[in-house]
């Protein structure tokens, strides 16, 4: 599995964790495992732990950086995308900021409706800007 597939993959996880708040992550990705048919993947699952480990955090940075919406009205696909680029842009500091913001409004292209991607770009351009350079 490639990085652009394990972002999917995770993108699924993250998404359906929306819903499922109280399921335990290892539960949701060992059904994701049966049920997709994924393979074991570190990164998939460093990405996948990683969000829901420090969701107040990408969540509040998030909120604060898309005007006039709360978290719990943002539509799902769109925020499990810009939840999984702003983990990168935090904790991943070999991914450039680049590569991440693309694969999100490429993901939401894919998808999410079509006001998504300027949307997700919109608000993750803007946490790119107010985070320190990556080292």
């Amino acid at each position: 599995m490639n990085r652009h597939e394990a972002r999917e993959a995770a993108l699924g996880l993250v998404f359906e964790k929306a819903f499922k708040p109280l399921e335990e992550t290892d539960k949701l990705y060992e059904l994701a495992k049966l049920e997709r048919e994924l393979e074991e993947d570190e990164y998939f699952r460093r990405v996948t732990n990683g969000v829901f480990e420090n969701l107040e955090r990408i969540d509040s940075l998030i909120e604060a950086s898309a005007k006039g919406w709360k978290i719990n009205r943002m539509p799902k696909v769109s925020l499990a995308l810009m939840r999984i680029c702003v983990y990168e842009l935090i904790f991943e500091a070999d991914i450039p900021t680049n590569v991440s913001l693309n694969e999100a409004v490429e993901l939401a292209k894919k998808y999410d409706g079509d006001d998504a991607p300027a949307f997700v770009n919109g608000v993750l351009n803007k946490i790119a800007k107010e985070l320190p350079e990556k080292l």
